[in-house]
């Protein structure tokens, strides 16, 4: 069995704000760095980025694709790497749907996977056989319908995968509050059966997505959509698997809630072994609230003073915790999280007793944002940016000094305050102020209990803990 870290949600640089470096040789090098196996190519439904991907990397005849020997970035061509090693590619894009269903105006992003290059070559020509403008963006807006993407999508192939992407965010997705659908069923009609799996987003953690009865048999998947190369990983799904296939990433997510077709290959072994987190308070939509007014609620203030900006009057921004807790079919107790040790790391991971089937999860802040803390200046600053690279190029990579290294190595490296601020992360010892209305959560490993005046992280899933 080989441990597969797999982040399959990115934007190129043919996306709105996202960042000219996002091509597919520097996409590769930065997944290197970052430990990750398996990366998204991103928007192949642009025509000139899928004239990159064509041009860029082969497929290996396992659904999966691999960087081209020419195309490997020119720092690294002297340097022994070897493109059958990985990463990985998987054919990954995003489809923005605007439209109205049930007296609502819908705006749902969906995940299309893809096992080959003629398989997403059919879903584009159906998607321009509708009337999509696929040239405007990297991540198109179309008019049509999650069920209409749908149909296209398992028309070409029922092998293809279709994921709504960060189903919470108020905004783009399917559980959204200003915006989305309160079940799978009402958003994808007679198709919600094939939608075997959700991308949770930054604002919620697996915990949260347990409460959801509808979510009950589907897979919880995290990752980055990332916009940079820095920001891939800050999410991430761990699949353990018998050989690297997209048929066997595909049985994991869809394997445990459909039945096989006879003679269909399919390892039951295969399995996802922990999901990578972000502290959802550091996600820009966790918290109900007004950034233009600076008001920020969590569910108990929202539910004691309502829903309107007490300064402007305007209807406050539904945050991801508050629209969790109107959809929660069950309670946190009811979930009887408890923390154990995770194999492969020297961290615990988040179980739920009551959903033994349901995959733990660790939570940690990306290392760029632990070195500018430690260092005391931006993230994008050359000292930042200096010590990340001495870390990663004696230590390996960034999930390997985050999720394995003894604190001595990395102490013998990059110093005591940076091996006290991975160990205070690693223990959740840190305080986030949380994000909302657009505005991203603040992380602060070192912290004033009096000043900042909320309870850290620590304590709070101390509360929930049996």
């Amino acid at each position: 069995m080989i441990k597969i870290i797999a982040d399959l949600q990115l934007h190129s640089k043919y996306s709105r704000a996202v960042s000219q470096q996002m091509e597919i040789p520097k996409i590769w090098e930065w997944a290197r760095i970052k430990g990750i196996n398996l990366i998204a190519t991103g928007d192949w439904t642009h025509p000139i980025w899928m004239r990159e991907i064509k041009a860029n990397l082969e497929e290996m005849g396992n659904g999966l694709l691999k960087l081209k020997k020419e195309s490997i970035p020119f720092n690294l061509q002297d340097s022994g790497v070897n493109t059958d090693d990985g990463p990985f590619f998987l054919l990954a894009t995003e489809v923005s749907s605007i439209y109205s269903q049930g007296g609502k105006l819908r705006r749902i992003h969906n995940l299309i996977w893809s096992p080959s290059l003629k398989n997403s070559d059919k879903i584009i020509e159906g998607l321009k056989s509708r009337g999509a403008n696929l040239h405007s963006d990297g991540r198109p807006i179309v008019g049509l319908t999650s069920m209409e993407i749908a149909e296209i999508v398992f028309s070409v192939d029922s092998h293809n995968l279709l994921i709504p992407a960060h189903a919470w965010t108020p905004w783009f997705s399917l559980y959204g509050s200003q915006s989305g659908f309160d079940s799978i069923d009402e958003c994808f009609g007679s198709f919600a059966k094939n939608i075997y799996a959700i991308e949770t987003g930054l604002s919620s953690d697996p915990a949260m997505n347990w409460r959801i009865k509808d979510l009950d048999n589907r897979t919880l998947l995290s990752f980055s959509d990332a916009h940079s190369g820095p920001k891939l990983g800050r999410e991430a799904t761990v699949f353990e698997l018998s050989k690297l296939s997209y048929e066997n990433i595909r049985s994991v997510i869809a394997g445990p809630y459909t039945s096989f077709q006879k003679g269909e290959d399919r390892d039951i072994d295969n399995k996802i072994i922990y999901t990578i987190e972000f502290h959802p308070e550091e996600g820009k939509y966790h918290y109900t609230g007004h950034r233009n007014c600076n008001i920020k609620q969590s569910p108990s203030e929202t539910k004691a003073k309502g829903t309107i900006c007490p300064v402007c009057g305007k209807k406050l921004t539904v945050g991801v915790m508050q629209r969790v807790e109107e959809l929660a079919g069950r309670s946190e107790e009811e979930l009887r999280i408890v923390k154990k040790k995770l194999p492969g790391t020297v961290l615990e991971g988040i179980y739920a007793e009551s959903f033994p089937q349901k995959p733990p999860y660790v939570m940690f802040v990306p290392l760029l944002e632990i070195l500018s803390e430690s260092m005391n200046v931006s993230p994008a600053s050359q000292s930042v940016q200096s010590e990340y690279k001495k870390l990663t190029d004696q230590l390996g990579s960034e999930f390997s000094i985050l999720l394995e290294k003894p604190l001595d190595e990395i102490k013998a490296i990059s110093g005591e305050k940076t091996a006290e601020a991975i160990g205070k992360v690693r223990s959740g010892d840190i305080f986030v102020d949380p994000g909302y209305d657009g505005v991203f959560g603040v992380v602060k490993i070192w912290f004033d209990k009096k000043k900042d005046e909320k309870v850290p992280i620590e304590e709070k899933e101390q509360l929930s803990f049996f």
